[in-house]
């Protein structure tokens, strides 16, 4: 069968389906559940005869947006509290992966670019943290103590201030999409500059290694989290200006969606953040050795959580279909 053929004899059909997942007709469960079935049929046909056609992903998009609808109306209690991490963050970021690969080349590109520019220039700092934070570290650093601006206030309070300050610049680099991509793209570019500043400044004065144990035993995963919030908002910013097969507000709904899904994901990942910025960052004195450990224990889980677990569930499965 022509490809032209078959879109015109299922069209109207796929429409009416797209229509329920919307709410803008009636669509029960069992309606929905019929629904998929059907669309998924089409989708193998599609894959076998189509693989490299639009209409094989608008299929594939239309399967999972009713597959998500299904799921979303089963009956489910305190057990929602731990599919949402197990089962819906893993599934939104392998939808996410091309995004979440944008997001990560932004700011490594970003941080690079601050790192060179503070090796050129060694007042840039200046510029990007400010004069009075830059002269209170220098101060420190005469003192003997570099780092000591991480035990500057009690840990309780810290801690509070820290993670309320991460979420709210994760859902600043998610809501910025709003602008299309290149708000969340700005919002990534500022703080890459700013971590790759700031850890050419401790460079240039001999402090690398000690900058790299304490900034990075809570900052792979505030760093990772505020990767992961860019990939939300490139998401949502990507939904209304690319809608692809989709009508824009239908794209930009998905998107939001999404992306709003993928930044919530991240709120437990700054809470431990701020925890081990605020009691253990400052203690300094404790071995490289186990600062180190905690650093790549971190690192580990975010890469088992946000690439291998959604490429295990969700890519694999796909390939084999």
């Amino acid at each position: 069968m022509k490809e032209v053929t078959f879109i015109r004899q299922n069209i109207d059909k796929w429409r009416g389906y797209e229509a329920a997942v919307e709410g803008t007709a009636v669509g029960g469960p069992d309606v929905i559940a019929d629904a998929y079935i059907d669309v998924t049929s089409d989708l193998s046909f599609a894959q076998t005869h189509y693989p490299r056609s639009r209409i094989t992903l608008y299929l594939n998009n239309l399967a999972s947006a009713l597959h998500n609808d299904i799921y979303r109306n089963k009956r489910e209690r305190w057990s929602r509290l731990l599919t949402f991490w197990t089962e819906e963050v893993p599934a939104t970021m392998w939808e996410a992966r091309h995004e979440l690969c944008w997001s990560f080349g932004i700011f490594v590109a970003s941080a690079l670019i601050g790192a060179l520019s503070q090796w050129l220039d060694p007042d840039f700092c200046r510029l990007i943290m400010g004069n009075g934070y830059v002269e209170m570290t220098l101060d420190n650093i005469r003192n003997g103590e570099p780092m000591s601006v991480y035990n500057s206030s009690p840990e309780t309070s810290m801690f509070l201030e820290i993670t309320m300050n991460n979420v709210f610049v994760s859902f600043l680099v998610f809501v910025m999409g709003l602008l299309t991509s290149l708000g969340t793209g700005f919002q990534l570019l500022r703080n890459g500059i700013m971590i790759g500043c700031f850890q050419m400044f401790f460079a240039q004065h001999d402090l690398l290694w000690q900058s790299v144990l304490a900034v990075w035993l809570h900052g792979t995963l505030e760093i990772s989290a505020i990767i992961v919030a860019g990939a939300a908002g490139l998401a949502l910013g990507n939904g209304w200006l690319f809608p692809g097969t989709y009508s824009r507000l239908a794209a930009f709904r998905r998107g939001a969606k999404r992306g709003l899904k993928i930044v919530i994901g991240t709120v437990p990942i700054f809470c431990v953040a701020g925890f081990i910025e605020s009691f253990c960052t400052r203690h300094t004195e404790w071995p490289d050795a186990l600062r180190l450990t905690v650093i790549l224990l971190s690192a580990a889980f975010v890469v088992c959580y946000y690439i291998l677990l959604p490429y295990k569930r969700y890519g694999i499965r796909k390939t084999q279909d």
